[in-house]
């Protein structure tokens, strides 16, 4: 199983906000990411840095092309566009994914 990591910036005083919208997930999207085999999608914080992770069932390039193909996955990035930055890959249209320096089984 492949593994997914990024990166992102919550905006000055939108953590609260960001953990919200979280919490009230459209259930369209967690339909995206289950088709696109995503699993133990993780995010976590540390003051306004965040750092994502998950797992690629059907591997990262099959994940990337499902979610860039989704009309929802852009209505969730314009969505949170008010309360965090995201650099996105111009070619994936995704966060870059980051690079592996260590892995422990």
């Amino acid at each position: 199983m492949e593994r997914y990591a990024w990166k992102a910036i919550v905006k000055e005083g939108k953590i609260d906000e960001y953990v919200k919208r979280h919490n009230e997930i459209w259930p369209e999207l967690v339909d995206v990411l289950k088709a696109a085999g995503i699993k133990n999608y993780t995010i976590w914080n540390v003051g306004n840095e965040l750092f994502g992770y998950y797992e690629c069932e059907k591997g990262v390039q099959f994940a990337a092309e499902t979610q860039a193909k989704s009309p929802v996955v852009d209505k969730w990035n314009e969505f949170m566009k008010d309360v965090m930055i995201m650099e996105m890959d111009p070619e994936t249209g995704a966060q870059p994914m980051l690079k592996q320096v260590f892995f422990l089984e």
